[in-house]
């Protein structure tokens, strides 16, 4: 006893036969090569991009645009009793501005060897 009618059959068949997965994939690959097309003519419409030559370049002085280089001599930290904390509002300014830079004696580690992590030193000065 066989229920359903011709239609049902007939669709029944073509889905067991494979068909109605051929005509779903060639759709996917239809609808997928029409996005890739879409997606070149709307970038053909686009601006071009610039020539190497109209492209910003830096200033002679090979710095970057903004940057400032200048070195500042360290201002001393406000020692404070055990009880108070120090807040952030009354630190002074960083150092003042000098556009001279230090020399390599200041610029060391003074009087303290570091004593990297496992070198067998204590780096407290040994």
């Amino acid at each position: 006893m066989n229920t359903l009618s011709a239609a049902e059959n007939l669709a029944a068949g073509v889905w067991q036969s494979g068909l109605a997965q051929v005509v779903g994939g060639l759709v996917v690959v239809a609808v997928l090569i029409g996005a890739v097309w879409l997606g070149f003519r709307l970038s053909d419409r686009e601006s071009k991009k610039p020539n190497p030559e109209e492209q910003p370049h830096r200033p002679d002085t090979g710095a970057l645009p903004g940057e400032m280089e200048e070195y500042r001599k360290p201002s001393e930290m406000p020692q404070t009793d055990g009880e108070h904390r120090l807040m952030p509002y009354q630190l002074k300014n960083a150092g003042e501005a000098s556009t001279d830079p230090p020399t390599e004696e200041k610029r060391k580690w003074g009087g303290i060897s570091s004593g990297g992590f496992g070198s067998g030193g204590t780096g407290h000065g040994d």
